[in-house]
């Protein structure tokens, strides 16, 4: 299967309390629950400098086996 679709980017984390790494930690409460240090979260994707890429399909394509 193909997906093609339209990607946003954030800005890059650079505070640990900024608008990029509270994006970061939704996706991760969406997909693991609860860490167990949030701070510790927060600083390790501003060291990494992390983004959030947001992919909005527009169609997808191609052949599924059964």
């Amino acid at each position: 299967m193909v997906v093609d679709g339209d990607v946003t980017l954030s800005a890059t984390a650079t505070d640990p309390h900024d608008e990029a790494v509270d994006g970061l930690v939704a996706l991760y409460r969406a997909m693991q629950g609860e860490h167990p240090d949030w701070e510790d979260y927060r600083r390790a994707m501003v060291a990494d400098q992390r983004v959030l890429l947001t992919l909005t399909p527009t169609r997808t394509y191609g052949i599924l086996s059964t």
